[in-house]
Order: structure tokens, then C-alpha cells, then sequence
């Protein structure tokens, strides 16, 4: 009479086990960026890679690393004088007994006025290290936001024939730019003179972009050339 009570509670786990096996993940939606030039019009379209639609943005990481880069721009300058560093204060103001008054030892006391500082700022260096790991996909989840935003604009290169700011402001014109970040393969003479005097624009190449680069600028326009080596930068 007990055996086939046991072989009825071994289906109940088989079936508990079964509806708690995890389901598959959906396969991920390829997402198509067109290819422009400078003047607006499409000519192409690619096929971004995985790592620019696969979730969630990660916005976590990239705080991490926003934060990095801002202590290491800190200059770290603030300084103030302790009672070691204040002139004066060698001799004893009064003797330590029979006056009366409480004992003091130096002119400079930090209870003086004219004294030193307690515990104020010195200089110091802020920056630490962050793994690279972080930084690298902070960039990632930062092009991924650009990305879902449709702020991520492809172009086919990024090259003046002269150095004229009017040139590098026709180009935000006509691209419907405001505040862009321009990631290349190599720094064009040119195109570096055209955009140093624009407010709002960096000029930046795919190997030396950060996050706090990619967050601080409400668009990201980036040639072909600067995506190929881009993505290898960033797989690797």
C-alpha cells in the first residue's frame, strides 16, 4: 500500500521541477543605423552590433566611472595652515600656574584668534583606479542610452577642406545637432581647427573616448572608420 503513494509524490517534484526550469531568453532585435553624410542624406544602412541593444542601460557602471573622471580632474589645490605652519607662537604666553587664567602654551593654538586650522583642507590627490573592465563598459552603456535615445549618428567621414569654423557649423546645422560629440579614427588638421572654436563640440578619436565623454554630450556622431575600431576597442 505504500509504494504507489511514493512513486505519486515523485511526479508531484518532477512536476514542480519542470515548471521551475528557467525559460529560454528571447533572441535579440538587430537594430539598423543609416549611414549619412554631411549633408543629411542616407546612403547605407549597418547592422549595429550586440553590445548596443543587449538590455537594459547599466547606468550604475556608468556613474562609476563619471565619477573616476571627475576626481581625477580635480586639482586638489585647497590648502590651509595648521598651528606647525602659523608664525609665531615660541613663547608661553604666561607661566602655567598662580595667574588664575586657564594654561595655554602657544599664541597659535587653534583656539587663538590668529591661530592655525584644525583639521582643514591640504593638498591632496584625488584620483584612484577603476578596472578596466568598468571603464569599457561604461562606454557602452553610455553609446546604448544614444542608442535608444536616437542621438547614435553614423557618417561616412568627417573631413574639411579648409580650417573654417563655418564649415563644422554648417554640419551641426544640417545634421539637426545641438550639443555633439564627434568620435573619429584620426584627427583631421582641419577638421580640428573648425571645431575647436564651437561651443559645446569635442573633437575625440574611438580609441581615447570615456564616458564621461559619451554622457556629457546629448548627441555622438561617429564615422564609419571610428565604429570599426570602436567595436574592436571595445571587444577587446
Amino acid at each position: 500500500m505504500k509504494k504507489p503513494a511514493a512513486k505519486k509524490t515523485v511526479k508531484k517534484v518532477a512536476v514542480k521541477r519542470a515548471r521551475k526550469t528557467p525559460k529560454t531568453k528571447a533572441a535579440v532585435k538587430e537594430l539598423t543605423l543609416s549611414v549619412q553624410d554631411l549633408n543629411g542624406k542616407a546612403h547605407e544602412t549597418i547592422t549595429l552590433d550586440p553590445i548596443f541593444n543587449d538590455g537594459r542601460v547599466n547606468t550604475h557602471v556608468v556613474y562609476q566611472a563619471v565619477v573616476n573622471y571627475q576626481a581625477g580632474q580635480r586639482t586638489g589645490t585647497a590648502s590651509t595652515k595648521d598651528r606647525g605652519h602659523v608664525r609665531g607662537g615660541g613663547k608661553k604666553p604666561w607661566k602655567q600656574k598662580g595667574t588664575g587664567q586657564a594654561r595655554h602654551g602657544s599664541r597659535r593654538s587653534p583656539i587663538w584668534r590668529g591661530g592655525g586650522v584644525t583639521f582643514g583642507p591640504m593638498p591632496r590627490d584625488y584620483s584612484y583606479s577603476l578596472p578596466h573592465q568598468i571603464k569599457r563598459q561604461a562606454v557602452v552603456e553610455g553609446l546604448k542610452d544614444k542608442v535608444a535615445g536616437g542621438k547614435l549618428v553614423l557618417v561616412r567621414e568627417l573631413s574639411f577642406t579648409e580650417p573654417k569654423t563655418q564649415l563644422m557649423a554648417e554640419v551641426i546645422e544640417k545634421l539637426k545637432l545641438e550639443k555633439p560629440l564627434f568620435l573619429v579614427d584620426q584627427k583631421n588638421k582641419n577638421v580640428v581647427l573648425a571645431s575647436r572654436n564651437v561651443p559645446g563640440v569635442t573633437l575625440k578619436t574611438a580609441l581615447e573616448v570615456n564616458a564621461l565623454d559619451v554622457v556629457s554630450h546629448k548627441e555622438c556622431v561617429i564615422t564609419k572608420s571610428a565604429y570599426v575600431g570602436l567595436i574592436k576597442r571595445l571587444k577587446s
